[in-house]
């Protein structure tokens, strides 16, 4: 009895011991994270025996009765982030769920981390407006959200997290116009690749043109580009100072010279006034004139204004444009209509005066939205670096303005002179498969769905056989932002093809290939050509189906992602569901599908040419495939890659790498 009662309290000390050891708050609300999202089998956090703070990813403090910090990046994540779990870690300094397929948006009780100091997100999908919730994070110190689907503006009140060393927003969707940003402890920023506008505020100056680069329409210090109208005119003179005009330097003038200034300003204001009094009575003799005798009869070379015939019809520009691109007597550059010319009636001068919005860059030249005076809207391109004679150019246009499918975008006119070179196309406002496909996949926007995805997938195909076949045309330059949407996806349209004569021979054709859809052998020979075109739709496919755009570097280096590799090298290690886009995996029953599609596609990125279908037989394949889908399934016999399943998710070797200035 004397021993029990010796060794019961020092059991009891040891009880108390052990359970002020152990989180169980923190404990329960990792459970409930783990519990109710997707995730790597290697995160084996044993709910019944080991203390949490033995698990995978997670540091306690020293007494172990807190987490303070959970880092669990690129474990295979999958879905929107719980609410109600992570935030309730009160003591967390650091979260890092960075290269995982989170999506959605960040949840708002994420303001309860008061003491959080770093954040990483980093190479998610997440998606939504800048988190309001981050605004309550005071304490941060390194906050990286980069790689997501975040849109809109960035707010003002990112100043509120005074603390910050590190903001590092580049690769979203964000918008508008650049906050001041005076966070004094801030060495490292980027906002690269976003949507933003605008010239670059003071405080953020002095970071390098990598930090912005991307942004189409952002100017200013550091970068080189100034923010210019659709056709730059040159700077105005600048206003000589009176200093200068007399040759003085000094801040005082005696009254001699003053009264010399007066006098001769007196003097040139009279001349002035005679010169303009007798161009005045000229101009009115030669209007009296002109009544007399007339109407004036307009030259043969000047009254082309408007002709029919098989080019369409052509509009006189104005005057002073004709001057300026140096065209003589004889010659007028005129904007010429060709094929139908889309009904369109606007003349060149209707165009300079219409306001302008740069939809996109490219290596070709840069695209405007141009909205005319009368409301009509159409796609002006601004063509750089055209090689051809205008002979040349002119026959090449007028061929491709001759090409009609209607899963073709067609030319409607074009303008040429020796400084500018322009195509006109039709506008349309559902924008491009590259922007509805990589943009913003928060709340408010529609999901491109696996039938959708499907039907535009086709209608690319159609148009692209259309060239290689009737047409023989080579595109030259397939790529998701090629590809303009209409509300009907079988009207979906290929755009840009054709153009590869007007650069000439030698490397920029090969550079006007995107990164990433470029054939092998194009990087040789220095030319496109109709294999090449079916693997520049094959790697099409691939992103269709796996969502990832292979032009970006952040995922595979300076040329982006070799998709075609990735994939096979995801498919080699049995893991083909890994390769599907996270927002295909919401619909159910497509799963054999997107397989099917998957073999096609890599048929067609074979990397032997000779390998590749002709695209009247990729064309041929989809059209079983979705004929298949619409009744119901896919024969017995047909061969597909078996999806293992066995394991919810298991990290894509190749993936994402993480990014220079975040940390894990």
């Amino acid at each position: 009895m004397a021993f029990l009662e010796l060794i019961l309290p020092i059991l009891f000390f040891f009880s108390l011991r052990g359970a002020a050891g152990e989180p169980t708050a923190d404990r329960a609300a990792l459970l409930s994270f783990i519990s109710r999202i997707p995730h790597s089998p290697r995160i084996k956090w044993n709910a019944s025996s080991s203390s949490a703070c033995d698990w995978v990813g997670v540091t306690c403090n020293s007494n172990r009765t807190a987490v303070l910090e959970l880092r669990l990046p690129g474990v295979g994540l999958i879905g929107q982030i719980p609410p109600g779990t992570i935030s309730r870690l009160s003591s967390l300094r650091v979260l890092s769920l960075h290269a995982n397929r989170l999506f959605g948006p960040v949840p708002g009780d994420f303001s309860n981390l008061t003491l959080l100091r770093s954040l990483y997100l980093q190479d998610n999908l997440l998606s939504g407006g800048f988190p309001p919730a981050i605004h309550s994070l005071t304490r941060l110190a390194r906050l990286d959200l980069s790689g997501n689907n975040f849109s809109g503006e960035i707010p003002f009140s990112v100043n509120n997290l005074a603390r910050l060393t590190g903001l590092f927003l580049q690769q979203n969707n964000f918008s508008g116009v650049l906050p001041s940003v005076g966070i004094p402890s801030l060495t490292a920023f980027n906002v690269s690749y976003n949507s933003l506008n605008g010239s670059i505020p003071a405080t953020l100056q002095k970071f390098p043109a990598s930090s912005f680069a991307g942004n189409l329409q952002l100017c200013g210090v550091p970068l080189a580009s100034h923010c210019t109208s659709f056709f730059p005119s040159p700077a105005p003179s600048p206003i000589p100072s009176p200093g200068s005009l007399t040759g003085k330097s000094s801040n005082k003038l005696s009254t001699n010279a003053i009264v010399g200034i007066a006098v001769a300003a007196g003097v040139v204001a009279l001349i002035i006034g005679l010169i303009c009094l007798f161009f005045l009575c000229r101009s009115v003799r030669r209007r009296h004139g002109r009544t007399g005798k007339g109407a004036p009869k307009i030259p043969a070379a000047a009254g082309a204004g408007v002709r029919s015939g098989e080019t369409g019809m052509t509009s006189s520009s104005k005057e002073d444009i004709v001057g300026a691109a140096g065209a003589g007597n004889g010659e007028r550059n005129r904007l010429v209509f060709v094929g139908t010319g889309g009904g369109y009636s606007f003349d060149l001068e209707d165009l300079l005066r219409a306001s302008a919005e740069v939809l996109g860059k490219g290596s070709s030249g840069t695209s405007y939205k141009a909205v005319l005076e009368e409301g009509t809207t159409v796609v002006v391109k601004r063509l750089k670096d055209v090689s051809a004679s205008k002979r040349d150019f002119e026959l090449n246009i007028e061929t491709l303005g001759k090409v009609h499918h209607q899963n073709l975008l067609p030319v409607r006119a074009y303008y040429y002179s020796k400084d500018e070179k322009l195509l006109v196309f039709d506008y349309l406002a559902a924008g491009s498969l590259s922007s509805n496909l990589h943009g913003s996949r928060g709340s408010g926007r529609t999901p491109l769905d696996w039938d959708s995805r499907m039907r535009i997938a086709l209608a690319a195909g159609r148009g692209l056989a259309h060239l290689h076949g009737p047409a023989r045309l080579v595109h030259g330059n397939v790529k998701a932002s090629n590809v303009l949407l209409r509300p009907d996806p079988n009207s979906a349209a290929l755009s840009d093809y054709g153009l590869g004569p007007l650069f000439g021979p030698g490397p920029a054709p090969v550079n006007r290939l995107a990164a990433g859809y470029r054939a092998p052998e194009v990087v040789e020979t220095r030319r496109a050509t109709f294999k090449s075109d079916v693997y520049s739709f094959g790697v099409l496919l691939l992103e269709l189906l796996t969502g990832k755009a292979p032009n970006q570097s952040s995922i595979g280096g300076e040329d982006g992602i070799d998709l075609p590799r990735w994939v096979q090298s995801v498919v080699r290690e049995e893991w083909t569901a890994e390769v599907f886009d996270v927002e295909l995996m919401r619909y159910a029953n497509v799963e054999e599908e997107m397989v099917q599609l998957l073999q096609i596609a890599m048929a067609c990125a074979s990397v032997v040419p000779d390998a590749r279908p002709e695209m009247a037989d990729v064309v041929r394949m989809m059209e079983e495939l979705a004929g298949n889908a619409s009744r119901g399934g896919i024969s017995e016999g047909d061969d597909v890659v078996r999806v293992s399943s066995d394991e919810p998710s298991k990290p894509a070797s190749g993936g994402r790498s993480p990014r220079a200035g975040s940390s894990p």
